[in-house]
């Protein structure tokens, strides 16, 4: 990436004191960025504060819960009061609930549906109010592969991503009739080594885990800015997301019994679940940063995205191995 490209650009990142929009506030402050963090937790926005300073950016720190539309709104008020306009806004912040669809009350469902989905549709909202008087800005939604392939034990939390999907559809739909400029961009995640695994509300007797193949949350903070400096209407990331989404297109049954079979197994640890809270409906005290529990087994590169980020470097290198294949055959005749 280019240096500073996002200089003095306006971020706006929900969720992000720690996991993926910790990662990518780091990276946005690296790129010299004006960075506003939206999270409930204070302590880890904070450190993420800290962090995108450090990192040569500007920080401005906004403790709220996405599920408060007037709290996301007031945000973006002052936002702009202080910065002078949104220049881009990344919807990130998720909550979710592992137990069978049965176990899941009521109350549980409502709760992640209401942040993430509905504290998406908050945040889009809130940027589409200042990014339309400028003319210009873009959204980024973080999706998942179980925004098209659900899995068992997440049901709440996979309701919820197809239902951003089906929202920012509709959004592009309307910004086309417009010919607006603004511009929406969805990120579909492979499974991240991130802290919610630590926090989530968790009913199965053993530790929750990402289904490996796992990456890094700086993969997906090097994707989210690429996608800021070049937008498109979607970027799948990882292999597995890949798969996950063109099976679903071509063999939806033969993986719902698969996934009816395996996924319990490739959701947990053999550790026993720590008795603990959870942040379903209140942050956690502490800073849990950036990354989880499974340093020891998560992908730093994932090539799918590398190949995205870097496709006239590669095909650059493709073209000059093929010249010097070519020159050396030709000088070879001459020997």
């Amino acid at each position: 990436m280019i240096a500073h490209q996002l200089h003095d650009k306006v971020i706006v990142i929900t969720g992000a004191s720690s996991g993926v929009g910790r990662a990518i506030a780091r990276a946005a402050g690296a790129q010299h960025a004006k960075v506003a963090l939206i999270a409930r937790g204070l302590d880890g926005l904070r450190a993420a504060a800290r962090e995108v300073e450090r990192a040569g950016g500007s920080s401005l720190v906004l403790p709220l819960d996405v599920s408060d539309s007037l709290a996301v709104h007031a945000a973006a008020q002052k936002i702009v009061e202080t910065w002078g306009g949104i220049d881009a806004w990344i919807n990130n912040a998720m909550v979710s609930v592992f137990a069978p669809i049965a176990s899941i009350t009521p109350k549980e469902y409502r709760r992640v549906t209401e942040v993430n989905y509905l504290g998406t549709v908050h945040g889009t909202l809130a940027a589409l109010e200042h990014m339309r008087t400028r003319g210009r800005g873009t959204i980024v939604q973080i999706g998942s592969a179980l925004v098209y392939r659900s899995i068992p034990l997440q049901a709440a939390y996979c309701a919820s991503k197809a239902a951003i999907r089906g929202f920012t559809d509709s959004l592009r739909c309307e910004l086309a009739h417009e010919g607006s400029a603004i511009k929406v961009t969805m990120l579909q995640l492979p499974a991240v080594n991130t802290p919610q695994f630590q926090v989530v509300k968790n009913k199965l007797p053993a530790h929750a885990r990402p289904v490996p193949p796992t990456y890094q949350p700086e993969v997906i903070a090097d994707a989210a800015l690429y996608a800021l400096r070049h937008p498109r209407r979607e970027m799948w990331i990882g292999w597995t997301t890949l798969k996950a989404i063109v099976g679903q297109w071509v063999i939806p049954g033969v993986l719902d019994r698969y996934l009816g079979k395996m996924a319990w197994a490739a959701q947990t640890t053999t550790d026993i679940a720590p008795s603990r809270g959870d942040n379903l409906y209140a942050p956690l005290p502490g800073d849990r940063g950036a990354h989880g529990l499974f340093d020891n087994e998560a992908r730093a590169v994932n090539t799918l995205v590398w190949l995205r980020v870097h496709l006239a470097t590669a095909l650059l290198g493709v073209v000059l191995i093929t010249l010097l294949i070519a020159i050396v055959q030709k000088l070879s005749w001459f020997v």
